[in-house]
């Protein structure tokens, strides 16, 4: 299906970088209670990170754009994004910010409570821009999430769709006032899941049906592609040619952390080989199932070879 490294559009990532600190429990603590946790983990996060991760494990040339502190948080994801094969050198490392932090406990039932410190992500600005736009070349392909500011957001969109390049929008987290109309016109594709699409829509999509109704209200807002996530019920696609579904694949899951992240990986690998929407959809739904099947965010991404042997033991 591919040949390792021959993307023929280049892929950038603009976004941000977390550490995650993770943490098991028993239970919970209340207001005052101290307590001692099962065991715990540090790990590369942040979906602009887990994204080009996720991209890179395919065996795609990627580059990420975005912003770290300069401090020993900032060398873990340096040396994390080496090790799976993503170079760091167009991260800003900002003296004045700490590194993004995410701190994560989850309890002995699955449920888990996250606090999230944006740090260096949240001044990601015009200077990050100009260093992304240079880069750009027509037919590039550009992931973005919503964890960097938001007028940040809009401005990276501009300069991506002056260049001629295409914007994957990731609408996580949804801003508590939406996206605007400028957004939707300028990404040539976005990829919400059930409760994202309830907040850009007002629908809640639950099956085939209500995903197409959903797709249709993306459209109609201005957004030229659309894919809607159903979790473990499958996948949604929709463009100017009609629908499409992506039933979902026979795993067995354990954590779902970074499933989405995977999807968006595989689907801008599967476009910039020249795959079409339905294509790319299913290799990316394959990407994002085998990720849920092992702990952790970007160490979760599935290989190259992994992700095609799923799609040759469940042929769609």
């Amino acid at each position: 299906m591919f040949v390792t490294g021959s993307n023929k559009s280049p892929i950038f990532v603009f976004g941000s970088v977390n550490i995650d600190v993770s943490a098991r429990l028993n239970h919970f603590p209340v207001p005052g209670e101290t307590l001692h946790a099962r065991d715990a983990g540090l790990g590369l996060g942040g979906k602009g990170a887990n994204q080009a991760v996720a991209a890179a494990r395919l065996g795609a040339d990627v580059r990420l754009v975005g912003r770290t502190g300069d401090d020993p948080l900032a060398d873990f994801a340096a040396a994390a994004l080496r090790r799976h094969g993503v170079a760091p050198d167009d991260l800003y490392r900002s003296a004045a910010d700490l590194t993004g932090l995410a701190m994560i406990c989850t309890d002995s039932g699955g449920e888990n409570t996250i606090v999230v410190v944006g740090g260096a992500n949240m001044t990601i600005d015009a200077t990050d821009i100009a260093r992304l736009s240079p880069l750009l070349t027509p037919g590039a392909i550009v992931l973005m999430q919503c964890e960097i500011p938001m007028d940040t957001l809009r401005a990276a969109a501009r300069a991506i769709a002056q260049a001629g390049a295409r914007l994957i929008l990731d609408p996580a987290p949804v801003p508590e006032d939406g996206l605007d109309a400028e957004l939707f016109a300028l990404a040539e594709l976005m990829t919400p899941n059930e409760t994202e699409t309830e907040r850009l829509t007002g629908l809640r999509p639950h099956d085939t049906d209500s995903a197409r109704l959903a797709a249709d209200t993306l459209h109609r807002l201005g957004l030229r592609r659309a894919i809607v996530k159903l979790g473990a019920r499958g996948v949604l696609y929709s463009d100017a040619s009609g629908h499409g579904f992506v039933p979902p694949f026979a795993v067995t899951p354990i954590d779902s952390t970074a499933a989405g992240d995977c999807f968006n990986g595989g689907l801008a690998v599967a476009l910039s080989s020249g795959m079409d929407l339905a294509g790319a959809t299913r290799y990316a739904a394959a990407c994002g199932a085998l990720a849920t099947t092992r702990k952790g965010a970007a160490e979760a991404a599935p290989t190259r070879p992994e992700v095609e042997r799923l799609l040759a033991t469940q042929p769609g």
